[in-house]
C-alpha cells in the first residue's frame, strides 16, 4: 500500500517523495479533517476562556470569540511548518497533554463523590429524543477515534521496503495510539457518569471549578493538546489544496502560495468556529456526517465491491452488520447535531 507512491511537488517548491496520491484525499476525508479542525478551534477557545476565568476572576468577562481568535493566532505560525516530521515534537507533547488533562479530570471528578439527587435514567423525555441522544453519543465516540483519517498520510512518510514494509511499524503505532485514547476517555466517561449521572457536561472541565489549581492546569493542558492535534489534521488539507492549485489550476509553486493557502484555511476554520461555537452540536454533527461513513460503512462497501465475498457468508454478513448501523448512525447523529446547533444558536449573539 505504501510502497506504490508518487512524487508530488508542493507549493513551496520542494519535493515530497513520500506523499500519497490525490486519490487518498476523497471529499469525505477532507470534510472530516476540516470538521475536526473546527471542533478543535471551539475546544481551544473554551478551554482558554475557562483558564482565564479561573486565573483572573476579578477581571471583566471576555466573550468566547476572543479566545477562539487567540487560540487561532498560534496556528497562523505553526501552520507554516512543512510536514508531519516537523511537528513530531508538537505531536508528542499533545499526546502527553491528553493523558495528563484527562487523568486530572477523572481523578478530580472522582474525589467529589456521587452528587446528591443524581439520576441515571434517560435524560430525554420521549423515545425519539432518547434514540437521537444514543446515536449522538456514538457520533461522539466516532469523533474521539478520529485518527484513521490521517493514518495513510502518516504512513506515507515512513520508509518502506519489501523486506521491511511500513505497515508493520504503522500497525504497532495505531494500536498504541488507540490504547492511549481509551486510557484518556473511558475512565473519564465512566467516572463522570458515575458522579454526575445524566447531568454530566459535554466538556466536563468547563463545569468543574475546584480544586482551582487542578482545573486551571487541566484546561491549559487541553489547549496545548488541541494545538498539536489541529496541525495533524490540517497538514493533509494544506497538501491537498496546494497540490490541486498547482496541478489543476496551474498556479506556480511558491512560498507565497503556501503562505496564502494556509493562512486562509486557519482564518476560515476560526471564522466558522466563532459562528458555531457549540461543542455538543458540532461533535454530534461531524461525528455522524463525516466520521460514521469513513469509520463504519464506506470501508465495508469497498471491501464487498472489491473482494465480492460469498453472499450470506461470514464475511458478507459481518460487513453488512457494520454497514446498516453505520448508515443509521450517520443519519440520526447528523440530524441530532444539526438540531442542537439550531437550538443553541437561538440564544447566541454572533461576533459580540
Amino acid at each position: 500500500m505504501a510502497s506504490n507512491r508518487r512524487t508530488n511537488t508542493n507549493s513551496g517548491g520542494t519535493t515530497n517523495s513520500n506523499r500519497p496520491t490525490e486519490a487518498s484525499n476523497p471529499p469525505t476525508e477532507t470534510t472530516l479533517r476540516v470538521g475536526v479542525c473546527i471542533v478543535y478551534m471551539v475546544t481551544g477557545g473554551q478551554s482558554l476562556k475557562k483558564f482565564h476565568e479561573l486565573v483572573c476572576q476579578d477581571w471583566s468577562t471576555i466573550r468566547l470569540p476572543v479566545f477562539i481568535m487567540i487560540f487561532a493566532s498560534s496556528h497562523f505560525v505553526l501552520s507554516h511548518l512543512p510536514n508531519f516530521n516537523s511537528i513530531s515534537l508538537i505531536s508528542l507533547v499533545a499526546a502527553v497533554m491528553s493523558l495528563s488533562y484527562s487523568t486530572i479530570a477523572w481523578t478530580t471528578t472522582a474525589t467529589k463523590g456521587v452528587q446528591e439527587d443524581v439520576q441515571y435514567g434517560y435524560k430525554a423525555g420521549t423515545t425519539a429524543d432518547t434514540v437521537l441522544n444514543f446515536f449522538t453519543g456514538l457520533g461522539g465516540i466516532a469523533l474521539s477515534y478520529a485518527g484513521h483519517s490521517v493514518v495513510l498520510e502518516i504512513q506515507a512518510t515512513l520508509p518502506s521496503t519489501t523486506s521491511n514494509p511500513s505497515k508493520d511499524p504503522m500497525w504497532k503505532g495505531v494500536m498504541v495510539a488507540y490504547v492511549v485514547v481509551a486510557l484518556c476517555y473511558f475512565p473519564l466517561a465512566l467516572v463522570g457518569y458515575g458522579v454526575f449521572g445524566n447531568d454530566v457536561s459535554d466538556n466536563i472541565l468547563i463545569s468543574l471549578k475546584t480544586p482551582v489549581w487542578a482545573i486551571t492546569l487541566a484546561n491549559l493542558l487541553v489547549v496545548m493538546h488541541v494545538i498539536g492535534s489541529y496541525q495533524i489534521f490540517a497538514i493533509p488539507v494544506f497538501d491537498m489544496v496546494e497540490t490541486f492549485l498547482v496541478k489543476k489550476l496551474n498556479f506556480k509553486p511558491s512560498s507565497i502560495l503556501r503562505f496564502i493557502v494556509r493562512n486562509v484555511y486557519v482564518a476560515l476554520t476560526m471564522f466558522i468556529a466563532i459562528m458555531i461555537p457549540f461543542f455538543d452540536g458540532l461533535l454530534a454533527f461531524f461525528g455522524g456526517f463525516t466520521f460514521a461513513p469513513t469509520t463504519y460503512f464506506l470501508p465495508c462497501i469497498i471491501w464487498l465491491v472489491i473482494y465480492k465475498p460469498k453472499r450470506f457468508g461470514l464475511s458478507w454478513r459481518t460487513n453488512w452488520v457494520c454497514i446498516v448501523p453505520g448508515f443509521i448512525l450517520m443519519i440520526l447523529s447528523s440530524i441530532r447535531g444539526l438540531r442542537q446547533i439550531i437550538l443553541e444558536s437561538k440564544d447566541y449573539s454572533f461576533f459580540t
